[in-house]
């Protein structure tokens, strides 16, 4: 009989100076530019613990040899041993820090739709879960996590149960998905009885389409901006830019606004408006859906509205195209200005991670004090609770609230 293989030694590195600054400092990466020497070739999902110029324990990760990101970091500081202790642990952290906002997992309230572990920023790097009513889905952004998903599902199954499980897989892993077995909008556990599934909002009824919709099926980061415009509404002929699945349409509705119009380029966003909407028939307004480019129509129109919102699509996805979105994000607030009457506001939101939250406020600020008008800011906003950003680079969610005489 031949013996055993001998067990592989652990997954070492050492990285740049700067790196362990970062490090310390509580970033969550390590690039592939900054390993300076490894022990030996790794797969993804290991384990691989960084350490100092003086041999000290410095951070633990998963280990992906496919992407830039080459360490996504669970632990740094002291020694820790990442076992299943540790894992019950850091995700009841995670689903601790929701029960305030929502109650617990399961529990009946007005919202059942939210994100219940945001990434690095909730210690789980590169994988992110949301709930819709009884579904949860689970977004991964490396494959490190796919030798890891079993433990996952059994740590979800003990405290969601009857919970069914999607998973949704980034685009540039979805190659190496179908290696490992895995596809995008996989039902991995339980009964995923109709899709699009129904959850609510506040007490709204939204629809997700948590196998082939954008992000995880909703765009769920949006909800405090969405309660605030319902505070705006009253009375107020509203315009529901880059509309989407009508999310601010509704809570327009519901604060009071005669008119809403929904205005996006997209007829299969505005259909799933229309069917929200229809899931909601208290929420009485005149709802007109409008199929166009929004920087065209914003041109060209010369209807004029009492609260705009402009929640357009990351418009850059690399940091090549910051300049050009800062310069779109002007254009597109004085669009928006110019179709505010008398006593309007305008709500402008980003989303776009290279851009600064100052470089977009300060976008739209100039472009207000060019309109000629007086203004007033009422307010700015970051991101949700629920989507709280630990590090720099997390940081994508801003918006300005300015009102015009």
């Amino acid at each position: 009989m031949s013996a055993p293989a001998p067990a592989r030694p652990r997954l070492r590195l050492r990285v740049t100076a700067a790196a362990e600054s970062h490090l310390r400092a509580g970033h969550p990466w390590v690039y592939e530019s900054s390993v300076r020497e490894q022990n030996r070739e790794g797969e993804a999902g290991e384990l691989a613990v960084v350490y100092d110029r003086r041999d000290r324990f410095l951070a633990i990760g998963l280990y992906d040899p496919h992407s830039p990101l080459r360490l996504r970091v669970l632990h740094a500081g002291s020694p820790v041993t990442v076992d299943d202790n540790w894992w019950n642990a850091r995700l009841d952290t995670a689903f601790l820090r929701r029960e305030p906002l929502f109650g617990p997992v399961g529990a009946v309230g007005d919202t059942d739709g939210y994100r219940l572990i945001n990434g690095e920023s909730d210690g789980w790097p590169g994988l992110v879960i949301d709930r819709y009513a009884q579904v949860l889905v689970i977004k991964l952004y490396t494959a490190a996590w796919f030798e890891h998903l079993s433990r996952v599902l059994e740590l979800l199954a003990v405290r969601c149960p009857g919970f069914a499980t999607v998973l949704r897989l980034s685009r540039n892993i979805q190659e190496r998905a179908r290696e490992a077995g895995l596809s995008d909008g996989q039902l991995l556990t339980g009964d995923l009885a109709v899709n699009p599934v129904i959850f609510h909002e506040s007490g709204i009824a939204f629809e997700a389409d948590v196998i082939r919709g954008q992000k995880t099926g909703f765009f769920l980061d949006q909800r405090e901006n969405r309660r605030r415009v319902q505070d705006l509404s009253r009375g107020r002929r509203v315009l529901n830019a880059f509309s989407f699945s009508g999310g601010f349409s509704l809570y327009a509705a519901r604060g009071g606004a005669p008119e809403v119009v929904s205005l996006d380029i997209s007829a299969h966003a505005l259909h799933s408006a229309g069917r929200n909407f229809a899931l909601n028939p208290a929420l009485v307004t005149r709802h007109e859906t409008v199929q166009a480019d929004v920087f065209e129509w914003l041109t060209h129109t010369e209807r004029t509205f009492d609260l705009v919102i402009l929640d357009p699509p990351s418009l850059a996805r690399r940091e090549a195209e910051r300049a050009g979105a800062i310069r779109a994000y002007g254009r597109l607030s004085a669009d928006g200005i110019r179709r505010l009457a008398p006593g309007g506001i305008l709500v402008s939101a980003s989303c776009s991670a290279h851009v600064s939250a100052e470089e977009f406020w300060t976008a739209v600020r100039e472009v207000a004090g060019r309109s000629g008008r007086k203004w007033k800011e009422l307010r700015t906003t970051r991101h949700a609770p629920d989507h709280h950003a630990s590090f720099a680079e997390a940081e994508y969610l801003k918006a300005i609230y300015i009102q015009f005489d």
